[in-house]
């Protein structure tokens, strides 16, 4: 889509930057990851006075800037004249899911809410569920500072699950604050469970949803059979953050049965983790 209007797309890890050549020469079967694909953005931008480079998630801006879906939220609520029990969000870096769940957390703080906000996030990139709460780079390569975060480790590179935009090593500064201080929950879902849950919803909805919010939906198929089971009335409100127009391949592949759960290997987490920056 982005070539049909005249951008150039290379996939990451590419040969265009030097970071993205050491990753291919390790690995040149490497799935990237966003971390990786940071480093090159970065690398790229260091290298030419007329680029410029924004992160697209992860820092307090952006999530700032994302919360216009929440403040929209308590309005829709207001008229609906509900209120959320639990709010539930997909997690990688952490800027949809805050864009959602910050405004909730105010009126939390105020006393004005009280709702269970919690992310869900892969099996095979638990950064939150699994993760050490430390200071880290918010790039594969090093070059970004240092953020306080829940990270697997910053060349931690997840197993290509289809669900790309959670692949991410770490956590937003913000959302790991809050889940240190037990504001929040996090819990981590494989990816079969999650499209078995987009289909039910698609069905359901006519919506297709992409493989990022698939892990909201399982998530909240699990919390609507509990209150089924203690016959509890709650209202969940869900953040459906894409369509999957663009990923009918996964559909495909787990309609065709040759889609398999990927889990994270603690060896490489704790090879990952042995290489963050020690402060002391």
């Amino acid at each position: 889509m982005m070539e049909t209007w005249g951008a150039k797309v290379h996939s990451s890890p590419s040969k265009l930057t030097q970071f993205g050549r050491s990753i291919l020469e390790m690995d040149p079967k490497s799935p990237g990851s966003l971390g990786i694909a940071v480093s090159e953005a970065v690398e790229a931008a260091l290298a030419d006075s007329n680029t410029k480079y924004s992160l697209g998630s992860v820092l307090n801006h952006v999530l700032l800037h994302q919360t216009v879906i929440g403040e929209e939220c308590l309005q829709q609520m207001a008229l609906a004249e509900e209120t959320p029990d639990i709010i539930i969000g997909c997690i990688g870096g952490g800027s949809n899911f805050s864009g959602l769940a910050f405004p909730f957390m105010r009126e939390k703080m105020k006393g004005k809410l009280n709702p269970i906000i919690r992310a869900v996030e892969p099996t095979a990139c638990p950064s939150l569920t699994r993760g050490v709460y430390t200071y880290d780079y918010a790039d594969a390569a090093g070059i970004t500072p240092l953020l306080k975060m829940h990270t697997l480790g910053h060349d931690f590179i997840p197993d290509p699950i289809h669900a790309g935009g959670l692949r991410y090593h770490g956590v937003a500064p913000l959302v790991s604050h809050l889940y240190s201080l037990g504001m929040m929950e996090a819990i981590a879902i494989p990816q079969i469970e999650c499209l078995q849950g987009a289909l039910q919803f698609a069905r359901a909805e006519g919506v297709i949803p992409a493989p990022e919010p698939t892990h909201a939906i399982a998530a909240v198929i699990r919390e609507a059979l509990h209150c089924k089971e203690t016959e509890e009335a709650k209202v969940i409100l869900l953040a459906l953050c894409g369509h999957g127009h663009f990923d009918l391949s996964s559909y495909e592949m787990f309609l065709d049965g040759r889609m398999v759960d990927l889990d994270f290997s603690q060896e490489k987490v704790y090879q990952a983790i042995s290489k963050i920056p020690s402060l002391s």
